[in-house]
């Protein structure tokens, strides 16, 4: 009997407008003169909250010190793939003459937040039940944009496959080929029903 695997995308969201931690494996960095958590998370281009969350040794994570050994969550791999989505999104604007897009680590922190809630609370949609609206959730995370558009994606295993299922449909592939959008940050997880959860997020910067 064959097996059958269900993928899932969801119509895209657009508009233009006027005006968390993961587990795993974590380096080792050794705070210099001058640091701070916020720098470190700017180096490492991973959220402040993450650091926090894999530092409570640090009572008041505002006060750190030369020689304190700060815990950084490495994502590398995860990152990776991610970058692999972005590299594929970029071939195919390219082929119609668009400029690529250029990667936002904030975006990717939000679009990875919402592909592990998604699949944490089993849910397959743009509005959060925690954020709200993309961009909503945008704005809770400080990220600033002119313009937004979210592409999600469930089931698919591989990044040709997702970027594939993307370009198969009017909607997503109008976000993927926008000319006006300049930035991306994808997000990927793996487990809960689906197996695998995809968000795309575009801004305008």
């Amino acid at each position: 009997m064959k097996k059958f695997k269900k993928l899932l995308i969801k119509t895209c969201l657009i508009v233009t407008l006027l005006l968390p931690s993961f587990a795993g494996a974590a380096d080792t960095y050794i705070v210099q003169k001058g640091d701070s958590l916020w720098k470190i998370a700017v180096r490492y281009q991973i959220g402040l909250s993450e650091i926090i969350g894999s530092n409570p040794q640090f009572k008041d994570p505002h006060w750190i010190y030369p020689g304190d050994k700060v815990y950084v969550p490495n994502i590398d791999q995860v990152k990776s793939i991610e970058q692999q989505v972005i590299d594929l999104t970029n071939q195919e604007r390219q082929k119609r003459g668009l400029n690529p897009l250029h990667l936002d680590w904030e975006v990717a922190r939000v679009a990875r937040y919402k592909s592990t809630e998604m699949r944490d609370k089993n849910y397959f949609a743009h509005e959060s039940p925690t954020y709200g609206s993309p961009f909503q959730m945008l704005t809770a995370f400080d990220v600033n944009y002119r313009g937004a558009g979210e592409n999600i994606a469930a089931g698919q295993t591989t990044p040709q496959e997702v970027v594939n299922s993307w370009m198969n449909s009017e909607g997503h592939r109008r976000n993927i080929l926008d000319p006006n959008f300049t930035h991306i940050g994808v997000g990927y997880a793996t487990g809960g029903s689906y197996g695998f959860y995809w968000t795309q997020m575009f801004i305008t910067k």
